[in-house]
């Protein structure tokens, strides 16, 4: 059994090497220069980044072991958790400048790190691969309507979309973070100790860790069509990035736009895929723009309540007044999964966020085509969001919807 690479690394903090936390050098085009990502506690001496593994619901384990429903220090059996599709690796892999949040390794450790784990280094998956269907009843109004028809392929007899599914979990470099927003690495850990309370001490004493697994929600992708088509530009690829919304995505709030948008996506995905392309929905938790959820409603009960109603000019006032800053989403890191995913085009990008698109066009990635959002799905109470949005910015054609739009989306109730 070949035995993990030795790495010197001067640290003030001991440990490091064959028995004890092994080096991560990011941006390394090959997994064992790399290094793996050890988050867990079982082994304290072979841990090599600030936070654990699960992001928020690392907090949900903590509780689990105090309860004494888990057994401390429990070692995850990785026995047929392979990926269903093999993605990657990719140029993107290797360029620490294109992924900086996320581990492009994370959904091959079995195989990657086998040496690793067979010393007893507890190596974690950041990044599951799995195959699912997805039923929408907004699939089904698409199915009787006929603007989708069965293939038995990517869409099939009872209306269900087959799809692979990537559940991805943060793994930031602070370095690298820290130059996409354009501050210090210094004033980045400072920030995160601060603004959460000192939870993690060691972002302001252990400079020799640079990767940090933040308590955040990380993402899933939903693939129509066939994974590996992603990384070929050849192959049409609509796309839409989504930022969680769950009064709206789950329960059908008709007070923004997100469940229409993210439907007619996802039917924009599997058109795309039946003509011969890939479609992907990207979907991160970033709820009420990152602001969280009683944020958001407390900024609806303003809007509602002020002087005159809601009002499309006093749309982004009313959240900085509640929150004290329009939007904390920030989509510096969102390119990163595409790059992960081998992505250098998308022709289609179902999206009017210029920020998203700034993003993923200043990441490199090619963008041809937006698709805007058919003014007839866009519920009554919803006219003030998309009103606010345009005026700010939000990319829009300028053109009234013609006959083909308004048909193309009879029958959704919403016309």
């Amino acid at each position: 059994m070949a035995e993990p690479p030795r790495h010197i690394r001067l640290t003030s903090h001991p440990g490091q090497g064959p028995s004890g936390a092994p080096a991560i050098h990011w941006g390394a085009a090959d997994a064992l220069e790399r290094g793996p990502i050890v988050g867990t506690t079982s082994n304290r001496s072979q841990r090599n980044v600030i936070g654990t593994h699960s992001g928020s619901y690392g907090v949900y384990r903590a509780l689990a072991v105090a309860a004494g429903n888990l057994t401390k220090g429990h070692r995850a059996d990785l026995t047929d958790t392979a990926p269903t599709d093999l993605i990657g690796p990719y140029e993107q892999w290797g360029d620490a400048s294109k992924i900086v949040s996320i581990d492009p390794w994370g959904a091959s450790v079995q195989n990657a790190f086998a040496d690793y784990l067979a010393q007893g280094y507890d190596v974690r998956p950041t990044i599951a691969v799995t195959k699912a269907h997805i039923h929408l009843p907004e699939i089904k109004q698409a199915l009787a309507f006929q603007r989708l028809v069965v293939d038995g392929k990517v869409l099939l007899p009872d209306a269900s979309a087959a799809v692979t599914k990537i559940a991805v979990e943060p793994v930031w470099w602070l370095p690298g973070v820290a130059r996409r927003f354009n501050v210090s690495e210094a004033d980045l850990r400072r920030a995160l100790f601060e603004e959460t309370g000192g939870m993690y001490p060691e972002l302001v004493t252990r400079s020799d860790l640079e990767v940090f697994l933040p308590p955040i929600g990380g993402q899933t992708l939903y693939v129509f069509g066939n994974v590996r088509d992603l990384a070929d530009p050849a192959v049409t690829l609509t796309a839409r990035v989504h930022d969680e919304c769950n009064g709206s995505d789950v329960f059908g709030s008709d007070i923004c736009t997100c469940r229409p948008y993210l439907t007619h996506a996802i039917e924009e995905c599997i058109q795309g895929a039946q003509d011969g392309g890939v479609g992907l929905i990207a979907y991160s938790r970033k709820e009420g723009r990152a602001l969280g959820e009683v944020t958001k409603f407390l900024v609806y009960n303003a809007r509602k309540r002020q002087e005159g109603g809601d009002r499309a000019d006093k749309y982004f006032l009313r959240t900085e007044c509640v929150a004290g800053v329009q939007d904390m989403r920030f989509q510096e890191l969102m390119p990163d999964v595409l790059h992960w995913l081998g992505v250098r085009k998308i022709h289609r990008l179902v999206s009017m966020s210029n920020d998203k698109y700034d993003a993923i066009t200043g990441g490199g990635i090619e963008v041809g085509e937006r698709v805007k959002i058919p003014d007839a799905l866009v519920p009554a109470d919803a006219r003030v969001e998309i009103e606010a949005k345009i005026a700010a910015g939000y990319f829009t054609d300028g053109a009234v919807p013609d006959e083909a739009q308004l048909a193309a989306v009879k029958g959704r109730g919403l016309e």
